[in-house]
């Protein structure tokens, strides 16, 4: 097998489960629960550290922020023999019971975004591997965190939500965002559509647990609005999931 373009290596690595942060200074944080954590590959914004979980070998690599990226990364990396999928990363809250430091887990995605309109047609539905949220949601019962599942949106333009009235499209993306709201919503974010409609595509596995940093809509309701920057419990729910997985296997 000859190396792959973007992440820069072949099927060496021997490992069937990755873990993607979108964030390529995450990975040797998150490698860091792995036992014999080490350095792999690093290429654009694909940095890779590999470690053992259960006996089994488990890569960690970021997939860079945005739909493009991550459905590069996805492509590539079942090239190589990864067959099941978390991301973990971060996301803004959008119903009012998600607070800052709460964990989601995404059932599904909104293709507010691009890259899957090339993949299949915006009828079909960006949606998580049953097993993989299963292990999701029963390693967050396992560690006590306090988690919630559901839809989230996904889009391409992080400004596009956070600065919304002055861009020419204005009307469209306010409008969006009430029905989303609407809908019950849990949380927005940018890889969740690329990650689970590529991995439907190929035939492989995936979810998704997302920290919540903040929650605009409770700042605006004028309710507290506690503010987490710091990954840890979506890290260790992914890495238990993943030993879950592994064990279940």
């Amino acid at each position: 097998m000859e190396k792959q373009y973007h992440i820069g290596f072949d099927g060496s690595h021997k490992a069937q489960f990755a873990i993607l942060p979108g964030d390529p200074g995450r990975v040797e944080k998150i490698a860091s629960y792995l036992d014999n954590p080490r350095f792999f590959c690093q290429n654009r914004e694909y940095t890779t550290w590999l470690g053992e979980l259960a006996g089994k070998t488990v890569m960690i690599i970021s997939s860079g922020m945005g739909g493009p990226s991550t459905a590069i990364a996805i492509e590539e990396l079942f090239v190589t023999g990864i067959k099941t999928f978390i991301r973990v990363g971060t996301c803004g809250g959008i119903a009012l019971p998600v607070m800052g430091g709460d964990v989601v887990i995404a059932t599904g995605a909104i293709r507010q975004e691009g890259t899957t309109r090339e993949y299949v047609p915006i009828e079909f539905p960006a949606v998580a591997d049953l097993e993989v949220t299963n292990a999701l949601v029963e390693a967050a019962g396992k560690l006590e965190q306090k988690w919630h599942t559901g839809i989230v949106q996904c889009k391409d333009s992080f400004y596009g939500q956070h600065s919304p009235n002055r861009m020419p499209a204005s009307f469209e993306l306010n409008n969006k965002w009430e029905a989303w709201k609407k809908a019950g919503c849990l949380a927005s974010e940018m890889e969740s559509a690329s990650l689970y409609i590529v991995s439907q595509v190929l035939g492989a596995r995936a979810g998704c647990v997302l920290n919540v940093v903040w929650n605009q809509e409770r700042e605006k309701a004028s309710l507290s609005n506690p503010h987490c920057h710091d990954t840890e419990a979506a890290i260790k729910v992914a890495i238990e999931a993943t030993r879950i997985l592994i064990e279940k296997k």
